[in-house]
Order: C-alpha cells, then structure tokens, then sequence
C-alpha cells in the first residue's frame, strides 16, 4: 500500500475498491480507469481484495483490471524495447511469454538458456564451414538437448513462448524458430527470420560483396532443422501459387520477428472464451510494426 500512496490517498484506493461491484457500468467504467491510473503498483492491492470478496462477478471485474494493468505495464516494455538502441531477441521472447505468464520469474529462462548457448559454442570452432557450423548446432539443439516439433493442429499456446519450449523441449515451428534465433543471436551466427508465406523459415546469411547487402546461403527449418537449398525455396512458391518476390528472402529484424511470435499467438486462443486476447497479440503486433 505505501507504494501508491504517493499517487493517491489509501482512503480512496478504498473507497475505489468499494465501488467494483457498482451495477451502473458507468459508474464502473469511471471506477475502472480512475484504478488503472494507479498502475501496475496496485496490482498486489487488487490480487488481496480478489481473496477477501467471495462474490464471483466482483472477482471477473478484478481480472479483467488486472488484465488491463498487466497489459498496459507490457505495452510499456515492449515500447522501451523497440525504442531501445539494441534489440535483443531474448528479452523480446520473454515479454512474449509475460503476456500469457505475467508473473513469469526469467532469471531461470535466461540460465537455461545460456546453459543450451554454452553447450553449442564449445562444439563450435572458426574453422567450420557455414553448413558445418549448423550441423554442429542441430547436433547439440535437436540432439542431446532433444528438442522436438508439435504438429501444426496440435498447437498450444504454450507452444510458441520460448520458456515453455526450454521447459518441454517441444514447440511450434515458431516457438523453436523463436529459440533457434535467440541461440544464433548469443552465438553470433548470422541466422534471421525471412518472411515466408505460412511458413517461419531461417536464413544463413553472408554479405554480397557486389550488392552490398546480405544474402541467404541456405534456408533452415527450425521444426527439425531441415536444410533447404534456393531451388527448394522457388518450388515452394511455385507449389502455393505465389510469386517469388526477393522481399520473400531478406532477414528480418527482430522487432519483424517478434511481430510474427505475437501473431501466431493470436490465432492459439478460443475464440468462444478468449478472443479477447486474440485481439491485444494482434494489436501488440500492429503496434511492434508502426
């Protein structure tokens, strides 16, 4: 309570609480931002008057409050971190996860991450051949660490946040392209996103001296690590009846990519229960891509 008093009186954190169960939805509506305007510091506050009140409607208000206040302290991180000079792909996954798992504790994540970085990196030499060096990484990622694909119906949500494919050691083929990236990034591997029709396809990617720009050397797919020459990529697109634009094959940053996490999210939810999280992923996503 003493961290919110300098935002407003305990008397009328109080009597704001009081007002929750008003059945005038206008009266609620006025309640309800005059509480999200405390922040995320009330949150704690809420969680307690949740325990206390035994009346179930009073109880689904105090959620979605919650909700709204663990959304909006999201928004403000995912806006600090496209804001930032840097965009690390780790912390861009776990602010993915803390949208499912708000309380989510990633100090853990991060060591078992680093963990899987270190176990790749003494396998790894400067004398490998590109296609070597990511032999060496499935070896390590899909071999001893056995990291496993779930079919594409078979999708949870759970399935594409990177702390729960650590933790299972299965995902989505964008839950394990999101950790095959977050392990390239650590690594230095020059492996991006491309953006593929249906698909989340990875590139190796090394510098056209000619054009000055970076170009694939081959394509990964990270459900089980399959490697896919060129010719593989145009058979695709000729097979979807699409055609092969080069913005098909250009790495994408890491804010695109997090856009992408968040939009195959959206699609894991109910709709009959909760679309309403279907929505914020792809607001969430929209706003990443302004």
């Amino acid at each position: 309570m003493h961290e919110i008093v300098c935002m407003g009186t305990a008397n009328e954190i109080s009597a704001l609480l009081n007002l929750i169960d008003d059945p005038d939805e206008e009266v609620f509506g006025a309640v309800s931002a005059r509480i999200v305007d405390y922040g995320s510091t009330i949150i704690p506050t809420l969680e307690h008057w949740w325990e206390t009140i035994p009346n179930e409607q009073v109880q689904t208000r105090i959620e979605g409050l919650i909700h709204r206040l663990q959304l909006r302290e999201l928004k403000r991180n995912l806006t600090d971190w496209k804001e930032a000079s840097r965009h690390e792909l780790l912390t861009g996954s776990l602010l993915v996860s803390t949208f499912q798992y708000p309380d989510l504790a990633t100090a853990p994540v991060i060591t078992d991450t680093e963990r899987l970085r270190r176990n790749i990196w003494l396998e790894l030499n400067n004398y490998l051949t590109p296609l070597e060096q990511v032999n060496v990484f499935h070896n390590i990622l899909y071999g001893y660490f056995g990291l496993k694909t779930i079919p594409r119906d078979e999708y949870k949500t759970e399935d594409h946040l990177i702390h729960k494919v650590l933790s299972s050691k299965k995902g989505s083929q964008v839950g394990n392209g999101l950790l095959y990236l977050v392990l390239c990034e650590l690594l230095d591997l020059p492996i991006r996103a491309i953006q593929l029709p249906e698909q989340f396809i990875l590139g190796y990617f090394k510098p056209d001296h000619e054009t000055n720009t970076l170009k694939a050397a081959f394509f990964i797919d990270p459900s089980g690590g399959q490697i896919y020459t060129h010719r593989d990529i145009e058979t695709y697109f000729k097979r979807i009846n699409e055609p092969l634009e080069q913005n098909y094959l250009t790495p994408r940053s890491n804010v695109d990519t997090i856009a992408t996490v968040l939009e195959e999210l959206s699609k894991s939810y109910d709709p009959s229960k909760e679309g309403y999280k279907t929505h914020e992923c792809l607001e969430l996503a929209r706003y990443l891509k302004l």
